[in-house]
């Protein structure tokens, strides 16, 4: 195996691990019909999976941030090749198996959008190592991790617990945005975990119907250790936060529908974003709510725009305590 290709990740404030990247293709059709071909208009291409959209985004707002992540055949070279494009310092390590590809098409005719997200190569255990010495490289003199997205096939479910356990070893602060078994299996050890209702609900195994269930479910993670913060976004409703101190109600910015891809990275990078500039966790999310919002002003998976973001943010109002 080829050794990993390392443009320089030193220095930066804020380092992300995409465990299972995606080349992100968007594309238009006038109508969406099964068992017929489906005439497409132009296409998109954009690097993606959590962690390096949260890096993409991350950069447009000003942020001293590298992206870590492994990548392999024709797509992946397709990946690494726009991340460098975007301008994000990373560490690729290389694999055998091909970067999943990830299709979005926008039917025309409804404004309806289809997505279909394909599960991603699978790692051998030289290869998972390889990713975890990268990140504790980059990270050696980072601020924050950031941990976003799925694992890909045959990476074990304590994955993460695994990058929480080094970034304590760091003193680094982990920000975990991830689902499923990755999520289910971490204990502790993350700084802020930023999770939509339905991972919560995955999470803790009850149906959270009602916002006092969301509140106690995620100051119930708080409790037994395996977050100091919770943030979890509600979409158009806005976002809950939790800390040691209590719980806060955070509103929404009254938005045109559009393409909401990637609103929950943009949320985590602004985040990420307001707390390396030495803001408090709630004007954070407030810049979190904004840059989200931007991101429905955007086609496809394209990152959002500075200016909107800045625009939007002053918009965002004060949370309520709950």
């Amino acid at each position: 195996m080829k050794p990993p290709v390392r443009p320089s990740t030193s220095g930066s404030r804020i380092v992300t691990l995409t465990m299972n990247p995606a080349l992100d293709i968007t594309t238009t059709a006038d109508q969406v019909r099964p068992t017929e071909k489906i005439r497409c208009h132009g296409a998109r291409y954009d690097a993606g999976g959590g962690g390096i959209n949260v890096a993409r985004i991350a950069h447009v707002l000003g942020a001293s941030v590298s992206a870590v992540f492994p990548a392999g055949g024709q797509s992946g070279q397709v990946v690494a090749d726009l991340v460098v494009e975007a301008g994000v310092r990373f560490h690729r390590i290389k694999i055998a198996e091909a970067t999943r590809e990830s299709f979005t098409v926008n039917e025309a005719h409804t404004g309806q959008q289809y997505r279909f997200i394909l599960p991603g190569p699978r790692l051998s255990l030289t290869e998972q190592a390889q990713c975890l010495d990268g990140l504790r490289a980059a990270a050696r003199s980072a601020e924050f991790v950031v941990a976003s997205g799925s694992l890909p096939p045959g990476v074990p479910a304590d994955y993460y617990q695994r990058v929480a356990d080094i970034c304590a070893e760091l003193g680094t602060l982990l920000i975990l945005d991830t689902s499923g078994g990755g999520l289910r299996h971490i204990t502790s050890g993350v700084f802020l975990l930023k999770a939509s209702v339905r991972e919560l609900r995955e999470c803790v195994e009850c149906d959270l119907a009602s916002e006092p269930e969301q509140v106690a479910a995620a100051q119930e993670l708080i409790r037994c250790g395996l977050a100091q913060s919770v943030v979890v976004s509600l979409g158009s409703q806005g976002a809950l936060v939790a800390t040691t101190r209590g719980s806060q109600r955070f509103s929404a910015i009254p938005m045109r529908s559009g393409s909401g891809v990637g609103a929950g990275d943009a949320m985590v990078a602004a985040i990420t974003v307001g707390l390396s500039r030495g803001w408090p966790l709630d004007k954070s999310v407030r810049f979190g709510i904004a840059a989200g919002a931007a991101m429905l002003m955007t086609p496809g998976t394209a990152v959002c725009n500075r200016a909107d973001v800045d625009r939007l943010f002053e918009t965002v109002p004060e949370p309520t305590e709950v």
